[in-house]
């Protein structure tokens, strides 16, 4: 089990939204924007604005996490706290942030990625577990190797191998993975009827038919 690189910033120029609703949410969309907003925080205020949907994509693609948003010259730096998506999964409808402390560790999840062929059938029955980490040592994901493991055997978040300087927020208990039989059905066909009942039924039909 080993983890991936780790993140980096990603600088987004950050446009305040004036106006707010639907209309104007549209309008943005149309133009390559996505609306946005940076939830409040006890010392800063909820705001309202837009990101390039170009930048922001590239910058997912590359797996970045940690987002220095530019209001005009004023940096804050934030993560993505969840993003809404069309019906079709086509298009980002808005994105909200939360923001960060580069310098303190923050409780993030992170998805999980199995490897390895298994002895048996592989059931994954978690999708991410919890960690604590600084912003730019989010991890991109963690690998669970199941190579080679029997059928019965389970994987729990505790065995999970973390980078240096992460700490595991889910319970290290919890059960992330089981391997269970492989069970194979066997589908019977009915036999065949042989020669010599196929002639003895088809006998007394042709004599019907002489008479």
């Amino acid at each position: 089990m080993k983890q991936t690189q780790t993140s980096k910033t990603a600088v987004l120029q950050s446009e305040p939204r004036k106006k707010l609703g639907s209309r104007t949410a549209s309008a943005l969309r149309s133009l390559g924007r996505i609306p946005s907003s940076l939830e409040w925080t006890k010392e800063a205020a909820h705001v309202d604005f837009s990101i390039d949907s170009v930048e922001f994509l590239a910058a997912r693609r590359r797996h970045q996490h940690v987002f220095e948003l530019d209001f005009a010259g004023k940096k804050e730096a934030a993560i993505v706290r969840h993003i809404d998506w069309d019906t079709f999964g086509d298009q980002i409808l808005h994105v909200e942030f939360r923001r960060v402390d580069l310098k303190k560790k923050t409780e993030v999840e992170v998805d999980l990625h199995f490897v390895g062929h298994p002895k048996g059938v592989l059931n994954q029955l978690i999708t991410h577990v919890k960690v604590l980490a600084l912003p730019t040592e989010i991890p991109d994901e963690l690998e669970v190797s199941v190579a080679d493991l029997e059928p019965g055997t389970s994987v729990t978040a505790g065995q999970i191998k973390l980078p240096d300087n992460v700490e595991l927020v889910t319970p290290g208990a919890i059960t992330v993975a089981r391997i269970s039989e492989i069970k194979i059905e066997v589908i019977e066909t009915p036999a065949a009827p042989d020669a010599a009942s196929t002639t003895a039924a088809a006998a007394p039909a042709a004599g019907a038919a002489a008479a």
